[in-house]
């Protein structure tokens, strides 16, 4: 069994249209440019360590241009990035950056691998990524991909040393030359020589760069000219990147898309050294390996190839599958029949897809589909045979030229069918660094290929072909017209609380609420709900039957089991349990413009906040930032927020029509949101208004800001400069400048214990220079570093408060973080002091 699977798995790695909801066929450009591939020998592999890290032009050159079957290797899926777009953090803002990647891919047509190494955030050297990571894991992992994809060129972004700019960056080509020097060795990770062959790449070289005010490259270093036009692109490769790149909005790396050449440099890492180019000393053509009537049948295919009649060329590509099936090296024939396969269902203009009308589905259950198949040849493409998931049906049927056949079946999800999720988040991690998969052999995939499909025969003049379609979902968008996504398998019964944490008050009762939702036709009936912490049960109750799609049912925990536990922080988990099955999921789902639907899997699990947290506030003004949690806490706590927009700060006629008054003066304190100097366009012309708001009494707080891509060149009523300044040890050591300060005593006296338990760091983007009518309240710093006092700056300014934090309280609030919440509502209550 496992070695059927297995065998789907390595398909996977290197299969294109299988991975869609649809098979479509490819542009004759797309065509052409696989033709010539096809043509070619060597593979490239790029490597780094984030999303958004690799040289996009220098992918969609050596795709496009050189016609070289390239990859990009992250080591993480960025996880521990900032996102630009909402609230998700860690694994959610990793999936979204992972089909970001998958998206910018389908535009450069490089390909996208990943290791299983977790992103735990900025670290400043290898020693400090090395604590979190464990280097040996990754090191097999990269091992893996390249036995995998065969790359004879390893091209990595970084270099060991402090000139990486990052730990990560650094300790992603720590990785490259390890695993460069033992992915030919037998003896290195054995276990994976079972399904892969031992592969040896030529060279590991050093795409050397220019960031900045850094400079690494020289004029002695190997040079290529990159960026030309391409006039079946309509661009150069250097616009095409920035096309590519600018999709990684999560993070808003948008890219200037520029026209004309360029010099990229190379510096020479390991293996044989290249004088003239890349490929130096590798072999690039079927003649060399012995094999020229595959070159020939390739040169003929290339040159008469018809891009009006792509179909024109069947005949001569049928014939050459048949060489490609003769070659006696296993590995590249497994490679090269992958793609010649997908240029011949292309060439035949076929089109295929599997769709109902509903996106989710439960096993067990049956649903209607419709499998819609047509051709485009003029000579004729026979549809043998479909095997649905649990029946085959015989066609033998000819498929006329640009007719549609729409077959109706009514499929029964197995009853075994796993939940759709992303293959390293269907199980708990193995530790904060490193992603948990069921099967090595899932490894460096950027997605699981979905099990769920029907298999399509073909025969195309002599030959067959089984084509895979997976069961998807389709509806017309006013908007965006057809929306074809993956079907996703939901469990019968979803369990979640109605909101991501709560705040314990001492001495009284905590009230939750489940939100129950039913996805099965089937009733659900004597169930019984458990809330559990530890293993302990703390409430719920019988739920005798469900009314509707969606429940709400409120349950209490006791105070007197509250107060029995001793930490400040507790998860909840809740589960519903009826006919002997046990249901404790909650969807999230997670949809943006840019992106497909993501779906995954989180236990029903909340966070409970105990202990003394005082606020002294009431309303809050809130101007929005890139995307952070803080105004739903807020909430939480009892607190009123506004979402503030012009009309709050330019006012609106009185009732007599000729005055106009803001609204600012109301609340007892305005926060600006994180990286709002970055988000907010408007922000120019609000902060005259907030200057004004805090001379005449109130509380400005204002999270950190970077300075790219900024609004305004003053944020504060007295000048500071913000800096590329942070400690990125969570648990670093704070020592507090003054404190009797009224921000650490009031409404909450803040203590050393305030700052235990901080995940991921305590801040970033420090400033490093402020006028004197600044106070500091803390001073802290990595190990070995010099201390910092620019995690918290406060000024009075006229009868008010202004308080700039660069503290991550954006990453500590979603966490449950008890301290960081009594210090933050201790800077919203400053006015009240």
């Amino acid at each position: 069994m496992f070695k059927k699977i297995f065998t789907v798995l390595i398909l996977s790695f290197y299969t294109v249209f299988c991975s869609a909801q649809q098979v479509r066929p490819a542009k004759s450009s797309d065509i052409y440019r696989e033709l010539k591939t096809l043509k070619n020998l060597p593979k490239v592999l790029y490597l780094a360590a984030h999303p958004d890290d690799e040289n996009t032009g220098l992918l969609s050159w050596l795709v496009n241009d050189r016609n070289v079957e390239t990859g990009y290797l992250s080591l993480t899926r960025g996880d521990g990035g900032q996102n630009l777009l909402g609230t998700e953090q860690g694994a959610a803002l990793g999936l979204i950056r992972t089909h970001e990647l998958l998206e910018a891919r389908k535009l450069d047509g490089a390909q996208q691998f990943f290791t299983r190494v977790i992103d735990f955030g900025f670290s400043k050297n290898t020693t400090d990524t090395f604590k979190q990571w464990d280097e040996n894991s990754i090191v097999a992992d990269v091992v893996w991909v390249i036995r995998k994809f065969r790359p004879d060129v390893i091209i990595c972004r970084f270099p060991p040393t402090a000139a990486a700019g990052h730990g990560q960056h650094a300790a992603s080509a720590v990785v490259a030359e390890k695993a460069f020097k033992l992915a030919g060795d037998k003896t290195a990770f054995p276990n994976q020589l079972k399904y892969v062959n031992a592969w040896q790449p030529k060279r590991l070289m050093w795409n050397t760069f220019r960031f900045g005010s850094v400079n690494t490259t020289a004029e002695n270093q190997l040079k290529i000219t990159v960026g030309q036009y391409d006039p079946q692109l309509g661009m150069g490769y250097g616009e095409l990147a920035g096309i590519s790149r600018s999709l990684h909005k999560s993070q808003g790396a948008g890219t200037q898309s520029v026209a004309g050449i360029k010099t990229e440099y190379f510096s020479h890492v390991a293996g044989e050294p290249a004088k003239a180019n890349l490929f130096d000393g590798i072999s690039k053509a079927w003649t060399k390996e012995g094999n020229p009537d595959i070159d020939q049948s390739l040169d003929k295919i290339i040159s008469d190839f018809n891009f009006n009649h792509p179909e024109n060329s069947l005949p001569a590509l049928l014939a050459l599958r048949k060489k490609v099936i003769a070659l006696k090296d296993s590995d590249l024939k497994k490679d090269k029949l992958t793609s010649l396969d997908q240029i011949i269902v292309s060439c035949a203009g076929f089109m295929g897809e599997v769709v109902t009308n509903q996106p989710e589905a439960v096993a067990g259950n049956q649903y209607n589909f419709r499998l819609n198949v047509i051709s485009r040849a003029e000579n004729p493409v026979i549809l043998e045979k479909v095997k649905w998931l649990n029946t085959s049906e015989n066609f033998n049927r000819k498929l006329s030229k640009d007719s549609l056949i729409t077959i109706q079946h009514e499929i029964q999800i197995p009853e075994e069918a796993a939940l759709t999720e992303p293959y390293w988040l269907a199980k708990p991690p193995v530790n904060a660094a490193m992603f948990s998969v069921s099967s090595d052999t899932l490894i460096g995939l950027p997605e699981a290929e979905s099990p769920l499909n029907v298999w399509v025969d073909l025969k195309i003049g002599s030959e067959k072909f089984q084509v895979k379609l997976p069961l998807s979902f389709k509806k017309l968008d006013p908007v965006r017209g057809d929306v074809v996504e993956p079907l996703r398998i939901v469990p019968a019964l979803e369990v979640k609380f109605t909101q991501p944490l709560y705040l314990a008050k001492e001495n009284e009762d905590v009230k939750v609420s489940l939100q129950f939702k039913v996805n099965s036709d089937k009733p659900f009936r004597n169930g019984t709900v458990n809330l559990m912490y530890n293993g302990e049960r703390l409430g719920g109750g019988d739920l005798q039957s469900f009314n509707g799609k969606y429940v709400t049912v409120d349950y209490t925990i006791p105070k007197t089991k509250l107060a029995s536990i001793p930490s400040n922080r507790l998860q909840l988990d809740a589960n519903f349990v009826a006919d002997g099955i046990t249901y404790n999921k909650k969807q999230v789902l997670i949809q943006y413009p840019h992106l497909p639907s993501l779906q995954y899997f989180a236990p029903a699990s909340v966070t409970v906040m105990k202990g003394d947290i005082q606020s002294n506030v009431k309303k809050v003004g809130y101007i929005e930032g890139a995307g952070d949690f803080i105004p739903e806490f807020l909430r939480i706590a009892g607190i009123q927020v506004d979402v503030l927009k012009d009309e709050d700060f330019y006012g609106k006629a009185d009732e007599s029509g000729s005055g106009t008054q803001n609204k600012l003066s109301q609340y007892d304190a305005i926060v600006m949101g994180v990286r709002a100097n970055n988000t907010e366009k408007n922000l120019g012309r609000w902060m005259p208004f907030l200057w004004s708001y805090v001379k005449a009494g109130g509380n400005l707080v204002m999270q950190y800001n970077t300075n790219q891509d900024t609004t305004v060149d003053q944020l504060g009523m007295y000048n500071f400069r913000i800096a590329n300044k942070r400690v990125t040890e969570e648990n670093a050591a704070v020592t507090f400048v003054n404190p009797d300060h009224k921000l650490l005593n009031f409404p909450n006296k803040i203590t050393q214990n305030d700052f235990n338990g901080w995940v991921q760091e305590r801040g970033a983007y420090f400033p490093d220079q402020w006028d004197a009518a600044y106070e500091s309240l803390f001073e802290m710093h990595d190990t070995g570093e010099e201390p910092l006092q620019g995690s918290t700056l406060y000024a009075k300014y006229g009868k008010g408060n202004f308080i700039y934090t660069p503290l991550a309280f954006f990453r500590q609030l979603p966490a449950g973080n008890v301290g960081a919440a009594r210090l933050f509502l201790n800077f919203l209550s400053a006015q009240k002091n």
